[in-house]
């Protein structure tokens, strides 16, 4: 099964909550460049094609507690989306695998069960369990789907050289609180116009990349969660592969599309 990436097309950080987590308002939107994850039933537990992971491993293991019994399933993943970007690689992929080991249950879980195991995992597992664009609230992990304007090309860019802190970290430091309910206001009111561009900026992370792909005609560009990756959405194909001949030199691109 294909384990989609996502870009926040909007994500507007309020107070801390009493749990320690800051309220958030985001707009999530699955794009076409996915992983690839396999799974069968095997002894034990074991996740290759990446050595990196953790989120798998962790979902399957909350998985198989879940259902009262021990781990047994074997897992590959196909890498595509880049790591640590703000894309959500890692949390598509732990839902993937939810969904595709919970089939293999003798009583497989219910929707809200495997909701719970994936709001205990990130916030942003849950919104890979649920079809199409998203409303983001809460910790982000209140859902509520939208209707959302799909006719355009994204074009991602990967900054070279590009590092970050973890997501966790990039939250500890926001200090941008004041002018929340304002700005979660201005984002309700660009989704009920239906309005993609009118969609307040990213508050956790900002990029110059964003101004260059606007001056390449993208009519919406911004950091994707906590970054580092960059998107230009364009009306146009055309101006997409234009504006990516012009950012190449600064980094990995990808051209893809907005997926359900």
């Amino acid at each position: 099964m294909k384990a989609h990436a996502k870009i926040n097309l909007a994500l507007v950080v309020g107070p801390r909550r009493l749990d320690g987590k800051h309220e958030v308002a985001t707009v999530l939107q699955r794009i076409e460049l996915a992983d690839e994850i396999s799974l069968e039933p095997a002894h034990g537990l074991t996740v290759d094609g990446f050595e990196e992971d953790t989120l798998v491993d962790a979902a399957l293991s909350a998985l198989a507690e879940a259902a009262g019994m021990e781990p047994g399933w074997r897992v590959e993943i196909d890498k595509r989306i880049p790591v640590a970007a703000g894309l959500g690689g890692g949390s598509s992929d732990a839902a993937v695998a939810l969904r595709l080991a919970n089939k293999t249950l003798a009583e497989p879980l219910s929707a809200d069960r495997l909701h719970e195991i994936a709001s205990g995992l990130g916030a942003d597992l849950p919104f890979f369990l649920e079809e199409g664009p998203q409303l983001g609230t809460g910790a982000g992990t209140q859902l509520s789907a939208l209707d959302l304007p799909r006719d355009y090309t994204v074009l991602l860019v990967l900054p070279a050289g590009a590092t970050k802190d973890s997501t966790a970290a990039v939250y500890e430091a926001f200090a941008g609180e004041d002018g929340f309910d304002q700005r979660r206001a201005s984002l309700l009111a660009a989704l009920e116009a239906r309005d993609l561009a009118a969609l307040p900026g990213n508050d956790l992370a900002s990029s110059p990349l964003a101004l260059e792909l606007r001056a390449a005609g993208a009519f919406r560009a911004d950091v994707s969660g906590a970054g580092p990756a960059v998107y230009g959405l364009f009306e146009a194909p055309e101006q997409a592969v234009a504006a990516r001949e012009l950012m190449a030199a600064h980094g990995a691109t990808w051209l893809t599309q907005p997926a359900w």
